[in-house]
């Protein structure tokens, strides 16, 4: 049986732990992609994890390259590129650099794999899967963008650690853009099937959520140098795998909703069927009023970010 073929665009931490994850798991072979300037540094790392496989058994393959034309016909591509952020950074002041970028990898993806799936990691997400799927004019279902696997693994680690559960015991479920407006669904959260809110007061879990909205800084702020990598990366790996094997995961993801949801045409942060097709079905759930208004607002803040990058990249 063929191997899929997984292209990783942007050998920094992400990228690389992404193409470890992926390699180990035996999810395909590993295209590990990276910009001209960056010269030998995509092929090294390949190089090391090759050389990891005898120890670790696994057979797949990894090339480190700088030239779109080695990642032809890939089945799945990860978009990671971009800048990472630092301290007192915010996801939303890596717009107009990122989005330059992201148009510019989307722009090579759409030429030499035209039937890939896409999962955009790069940050400020919503807004970049958005431009991704513009840009390569893909069906909106082969395009989605790696976050509320992150989030909702972010949200159910503080939620074991506060109960001394097991984290497999706990589900979770957060929805809306990714960043300070994401969506706890306080009615999708349980542990041990147990509702979350008969286990620990609201006070407690809204500290908790506002914990996981701030997941992603509060890594930065203790890394100094750099973003988080290991969970962003293991997150898309598991997107990567509900692809490739067609695992059919009903798991968040940013999805292109129109009338689901009342959005209106734009990537947000929804539960999905993902399988080989990519995004093969929206899940549409019945929020309670405040979980609606949140969502909403959440939304709102998408489409504020999209604005303000379609004004950038006109500028």
């Amino acid at each position: 049986m063929r191997r899929a073929k997984i292209t990783i665009v942007g050998a920094g931490n992400v990228g690389a732990t992404c193409a470890h994850w992926c390699a180990a798991a035996e999810l395909g072979d590993v295209v590990l992609l990276d910009i001209p300037q960056m010269e030998d540094m995509p092929r090294g790392k390949a190089l090391d994890l090759m050389q990891a496989s005898p120890i670790m058994g696994f057979d797949s393959k990894l090339v480190g390259t700088t030239s779109y034309d080695d990642s032809a016909n890939s089945d799945v591509v990860v978009i990671t590129a971009g800048i990472a952020r630092k301290p007192g950074m915010s996801r939303d002041d890596l717009l107009n650099t990122n989005a330059k970028i992201v148009t510019a990898v989307a722009e090579q993806v759409k030429r030499t794999s035209p039937n890939a799936v896409v999962i955009v990691v790069s940050n400020p997400l919503d807004a970049m899967v958005q431009q991704a799927w513009r840009v390569t004019g893909f069906s909106p279902n082969r395009v989605m963008g790696q976050a509320g696997v992150l989030d909702t693994a972010r949200y159910r680690t503080f939620l074991a650690m506060e109960l001394g559960v097991s984290v497999e015991d706990v589900s979770a479920l957060l929805m809306g853009g990714h960043g300070d407006t994401m969506v706890p669904i306080p009615s999708c959260t349980s542990a041990g099937g147990i509702p979350i809110l008969q286990l620990m007061s609201e006070q407690r879990l809204n500290e908790i959520v506002t914990r996981t909205r701030n997941g992603g800084a509060e890594i930065v702020s203790l890394l100094k140098t750099g973003s988080a990598y290991y969970a962003p990366a293991a997150a898309t790996a598991q997107m990567v795998e509900a692809v490739v094997r067609d695992k059919k995961r009903l798991i968040p993801c940013a999805a292109y909703c129109d009338k689901e949801y009342g959005v209106g045409g734009y990537y947000v942060g929804v539960p999905v069927i993902i399988g080989t097709n990519g995004v093969e079905k929206i899940v549409e759930l019945k929020l309670t009023e405040s979980e609606r208004q949140d969502f909403q607002k959440s939304v709102d803040a998408v489409k504020s970010l999209v604005a303000s990058m379609d004004q950038l990249l006109k500028g």
